[in-house]
């Protein structure tokens, strides 16, 4: 299958400055792909280009079989793009929002069943300023899909959202896919990217420093994590230290704490299990997108 998104050797300079050095990728139909990396990395340098907002450098990009650099009008009918710093007039509705970015495609989606699909019918009345971040977020999304576009790019899109609204971003991103559309995720949130994505390119200083799957990431760089749980029963330490993948058991009062890399956590709980073992406040710690961020590419997010 020919991938949708094609991208080799893009860069992108700022006054003699790369911010985009030649990156490559590609994205298959329906994947929810990620890219993720702190302020600065040049994520969405990266898909102002794919998006043909900006004029890239060198390299080539191809988008649905077209280039955004020659064939822009086309392929601005194909995709939806939600933007980092998207804002409407404030006394704009939303009824009146989705009716105009509608007039703007040659066979747009049925607005008012965007509404209805993304829980703003009750809204379609109200101006824009007066929406909560979260219903802002909705409305951003069905604006995106209004032209029923084949790829959606969308950049932070819960930047700003409570731990309530974010998760209910998560969800409508996944129903986006659902429906048949492949989606570029732009994220600097690590649990964000988790959830939510089949692929992540990790940009940091405009290079990608890894690209794979969220969970094969963390497995790349072999990242420890540590299982922590209080037996109810006695039990043998040692048993536990000879399992697959386990790297140290140690008690702390009536604390069992065990480290270690793979999959070391099925079969400690399949011997524990196996030796009737009831245990309390079973808890997995460290192993996390966050840690083989920080391996892969020497800094946190922060910095």
């Amino acid at each position: 299958m020919t991938p949708v998104i094609e991208v080799a050797g893009l860069i992108k300079r700022y006054g003699g400055q790369a911010v985009v050095e030649g990156i490559s990728f590609h994205v298959e139909q329906g994947e929810i792909f990620g890219i993720l990396g702190p302020n600065g990395a040049g994520k969405t340098t990266t898909v102002e280009c794919l998006e043909g907002l900006r004029r890239r450098d060198a390299g080539q990009v191809r988008i649905l079989g077209l280039d955004p650099r020659t064939d822009a009008r086309r392929l601005h009918q194909r995709i939806g793009v939600q933007l980092q710093e998207t804002q409407l007039p404030e006394k704009l509705k939303v009824r009146e929002a989705l009716e105009m970015y509608a007039s703007f495609y040659p066979d747009p989606a049925d607005w008012q069943e965007l509404l209805e699909r993304w829980g703003l019918t009750s809204k379609s009345g109200t101006a824009f300023g007066k929406l909560s971040g979260g219903q802002k977020q909705r409305l951003f999304i069905a604006l995106a899909l209004v032209g029923n576009p084949r790829v959606v790019f969308l950049d932070e899109l819960t930047a700003g959202l409570d731990p309530g609204a974010r998760r209910a971003t998560w969800d409508l991103i996944s129903q986006v896919r659902d429906g048949g559309v492949t989606v570029v995720l732009v994220s600097h949130f690590m649990d964000e990217v988790e959830e939510l994505c089949d692929r992540v390119a990790i940009l940091d200083r405009g290079r990608i420093a890894a690209l794979d799957t969220p969970a094969r990431l963390v497995d790349l760089v072999g990242a420890t994590y540590r299982v922590r749980f209080r037996p109810m029963a006695p039990l043998e330490e040692q048993s536990l230290a000879a399992l697959p993948g386990v790297a140290s058991v140690t008690r702390h009062g009536t604390s069992v704490d065990i480290s270690g890399s793979g999959d070391f956590a099925s079969a400690v709980t399949a011997e524990l299990a196996r030796r009737q073992v009831v245990v309390a406040d079973l808890r997995i710690e460290g192993r996390s997108l966050d840690s083989a961020y920080v391996a892969l590419t020497g800094r946190t997010m922060e910095t």
